[in-house]
């Protein structure tokens, strides 16, 4: 019997979106953003439609195209072979590829990436860390991850030299699309 540890994940986007997802009629694209905090694939916050919603308000804002009216749409998914960055054993993994990523970029002559913006939000050098950290996995023969689960620090502090800040959240960046077992329209989010 195969163990499996299933989250519930839930992704802002606009509401076509999310019907046309949520009765298989459609499905998500993996981010391939330069900017991605874990790498490609398809982001969920664990646990959280309100961060959802508040991130698909934020979209409908920038006027980007993306999201006209703000929707969430929910996913039930299987961790399965999870690169789990809330268990701190897994960080030794994140630590040896961004050591291979400098090196890469030694060799290569290139300057390497850096996370800009406030809170750090365009992790450029996450991103390459992490595409790194699966490249040498692929290259090693390890079997490659499914998801990719990390516990972020953002936004304004919850009050002076508190340890929690404002929009703090656990993300999910499920690179298998298999590790989706189904989506669903979670009740309306205020």
């Amino acid at each position: 019997m195969v163990s499996r540890s299933l989250v519930l994940g839930y992704h802002g986007c606009d509401p076509s979106v999310a019907r046309r997802v949520a009765v298989g009629d459609d499905q998500l694209l993996p981010s391939r953003n330069a900017y991605d905090w874990l790498g490609g694939g398809l982001y969920f916050w664990e646990d959280s439609p309100a961060r959802a919603l508040r991130w698909a308000r934020e979209e409908a804002g920038r006027n980007s195209g993306k999201v006209q009216t703000p929707a969430v749409l929910g996913a039930i998914i299987d961790l399965g072979n999870c690169l789990n960055l809330i268990d701190t054993e897994h960080l030794d993994h994140v630590k040896a590829a961004h050591q291979a990523y400098l090196s890469l970029c030694a060799v290569s002559g290139l300057l390497p990436l850096q996370n800009k913006g406030r809170d750090l939000r365009a992790r450029y050098l996450d991103q390459a860390v992490f595409e790194t950290l699966h490249q040498l996995r692929a290259q090693e023969g390890h079997p490659p991850f499914d998801t990719v689960r990390a516990f972020f620090v953002e936004g304004d502090l919850l009050y002076e030299s508190a340890g929690l800040r404002a929009l703090d959240h656990v993300q999910i960046c499920v690179r298998d699309p298999r590790s989706i077992l189904g989506y669903f329209l979670p009740r309306p989010t205020r």
